[in-house]
């Protein structure tokens, strides 16, 4: 199996009083891995997303992702994670209002150091790569459920991630233009990316190559696909 680019071991995420989110969970992600996150509402799967995205701090046990230990980096150091090596889609697309999509995914990359001019031109090959050639220019408003999501997921690929969270990525989407996201992003998986997915979709969850069950705040299962 290829290195780790997630480590947890036995982490924990801990709020006032006993309120558990996660109770000593431990799981190992590889590079280029397709992992799908499932389980109940309540069950810890978005508190793990956000502690994997570092968008949240573990209470206690050791968070690693692609061999850096998240206790020891800084706010700056964080940040600077996120903006090279880890792409967000999220179910409700979080794109600004009024902005045009070549924007929307050219100011994902803010944080990157890059350059206007360069941050536009990854853009627009990121938005084309996912269909939206002809929608530049169009604003949120302007799209369907599904360009918005695709416009999220190209926002994610302009950074060239090695690590891509999703969750509920296709919650809020029709059938149709579902399976167009989920294409997308079996092909982030196929060019090397480690994509991990929360889903309540059991369908969904059962083409990925491995499903990792969240109940209470814990890991219960985590089982692999047969190869054909």
């Amino acid at each position: 199996m290829s290195p780790s680019i997630v480590s947890l071991k036995r982490v924990s995420r801990r709020f006032v009083g006993d309120i558990f989110a996660l109770r000593e969970v431990s799981l190992e992600i590889a590079r280029g891995e397709l992992v799908a996150i499932v389980g109940p509402s309540g069950s810890g799967k978005s508190t793990m997303l956000n502690i994997i995205g570092t968008l949240d701090r573990a209470s206690s046990g050791t968070v690693e992702i692609d061999g850096l230990k998240l206790a020891e980096l800084n706010d700056d150091d964080l940040s600077a994670l996120r903006a090279h090596r880890i792409g967000f889609v999220f179910q409700h697309f979080h794109l600004s209002p009024g902005v045009s999509a070549l924007d929307n995914v050219a100011d994902g990359l803010l944080y990157t150091g890059t350059g206007l001019r360069q941050r536009r031109e990854r853009a627009e090959a990121a938005l084309r790569d996912v269909g939206l050639g002809h929608r530049l220019d169009h604003r949120p408003h302007q799209l369907s459920g599904g360009e918005k999501q695709r416009t999220a997921i190209a926002r994610a690929l302009a950074r060239r991630p090695l690590l891509l969270l999703a969750d509920e990525p296709t919650g809020a989407l029709d059938s149709s233009s579902g399976e167009g996201v989920v294409q997308l992003l079996l092909g982030l998986h196929r060019q090397g990316t480690a994509v991990v997915v929360i889903t309540h979709d059991r369908d969904l969850a059962a083409r990925f190559d491995r499903q990792a069950t969240m109940r209470d705040g814990q890991l219960v299962a985590d089982t692999r696909r047969e190869a054909a």
